[in-house]
């Protein structure tokens, strides 16, 4: 058998700005590897993430709706998919690593729970008692912890630059920037690996937050308008999609409705996505950073819109909060969803043997918050089907929660 070739002389890299983050400067992993013939380290944290079972469980989790609402609804694998490859466009435009942007995007929402925030707020609730949860602390709870992929080591053994971008994409844990309180696993973890809590990730990291802020704006609108939720007339009160329908209007008079949504996403994706590159590229001038160490220590995102494209998005945001995730419609299958989680983690917790063997051995060795953890991590992975079959199995649950509502709607 031919010897495998040393070093990365298969790699074909562009050259990056000097604050970059640069996988051969990493601060490493936890354990150890050997380096890749034909991949830099964080291409190998994106191919690792998308080859983890809890990426693929995303494809059977909830956005906003429920998957049997229809085939055409984002599911959070879709959504995942969409901000990696916006992440990945301003990276590339940026001078930055496109593949720790990509890797950031991947791993951004694989904590999140059946049910989409129904099911992380009553998992969230029924966890209090116990240390909490949030979706981010346990995404990283999976990526060190959780995945058993490798004969050496739990989790995924991703690079520092990538743990630090999926704790911290959204900005700083402690000091003035933080927006809240940090979750139990990070403090744990932080004592383990310090992550630098007080500062940013790199400007790679801020990409993919920014993509995410972009992908669900534009594709909840797509997804509330196929539903029925609100209508094009509708969008008129809000100032940036009214313009851009009015561009469609004279550019295109008369299109059908359905490539009228699909031109308005389109626009809407392209304007946030403009508008971030600008904006990045004017903070990035005013710093004048040299190193990825600037960018952390900058004391604010590099990467953003201008205020008047983040004035917009707030602007979208309040519009979809009120006609969109409050709506009369979604309702019900929230309040089933959050039903069905809450019951579930309460029977387990009081008769854990109901989980499947290799959970509930693990779980009768432990505290009792030791417990409830592991509760957590096993619910949190369901996907909804898997949940409803649950709830179906053990609380005489209805199969399908709130379909009904929808469909009436």
């Amino acid at each position: 058998m031919p010897s495998s070739p040393s070093g990365p002389i298969f790699l074909r890299e562009k050259p990056l700005a000097p604050y970059a983050a640069d996988w051969r400067r990493s601060r490493g992993r936890l354990f150890a590897e050997p380096p890749s013939p034909t991949r830099g380290d964080f291409q190998r944290d994106r191919d690792r993430l998308i080859h983890s079972s809890a990426f693929r469980r995303l494809a059977h989790k909830t956005q906003v709706f429920i998957p049997f609402e229809g085939d055409h609804f984002r599911t959070r694998l879709t959504h995942t998919i969409e901000v990696a490859q916006i992440s990945r466009a301003l990276a590339r435009g940026l001078g930055l690593d496109e593949d720790l942007a990509e890797a950031t995007a991947l791993s951004h929402d694989l904590g999140h729970t059946c049910f989409g925030h129904a099911g992380e707020e009553v998992l969230a609730h029924c966890m209090a008692p116990y240390g909490g949860f949030e979706h981010n602390a346990h995404a990283l709870r999976i990526v060190t912890r959780l995945e058993r992929r490798y004969a050496g080591w739990d989790g995924l053994n991703l690079c520092y630059e990538t743990l630090e971008g999926l704790v911290k994409h959204n900005g700083p844990l402690l000091g003035p920037a933080a927006t809240r309180k940090i979750p139990l696993e990070i403090i744990e973890f932080d004592a383990f690996v310090p992550l630098d809590l007080e500062l940013y990730a790199s400007a790679e990291a801020q990409c993919a937050a920014l993509a995410d802020d972009i992908a669900y704006n534009a594709h909840d609108i797509d997804d509330g308008l196929r539903a029925g939720l609100f209508d094009l007339e509708d969008l008129g009160e809000v100032d940036f999609p009214r313009q851009l329908l009015e561009e469609i209007a004279i550019l295109h008079p008369g299109l059908e409705r359905v490539r009228v949504i699909h031109e308005l996403v389109r626009r809407l994706i392209t304007r946030f996505v403009e508008d971030a590159f600008v904006e990045t590229a004017r903070r990035l001038a005013a710093l004048q950073p040299r190193t990825i160490d600037d960018i952390r220590a900058a004391g604010g995102s590099v990467a953003g819109f201008s205020p008047e494209m983040a004035a917009a998005q707030r602007e979208l945001k309040e519009f979809l909060f009120a006609r969109m995730y409050r709506h009369a419609a979604i309702l019900p299958v929230w309040k089933n969803a959050a039903r069905i989680v809450r019951g579930l983690f309460e029977i387990y917790l009081a008769e854990p043997w109901k989980m499947p063997e290799e959970w509930a051995q693990a779980a009768q060795d432990l505290d009792e918050q030791g417990r409830a953890r592991r509760i957590a991590d096993y619910i949190a992975g369901m996907t909804d089907r898997y949940a409803l079959a649950q709830a179906q199995k053990w609380l005489g649950a209805p199969p399908e929660p709130g379909e009904a509502a929808l469909h009436a709607h």
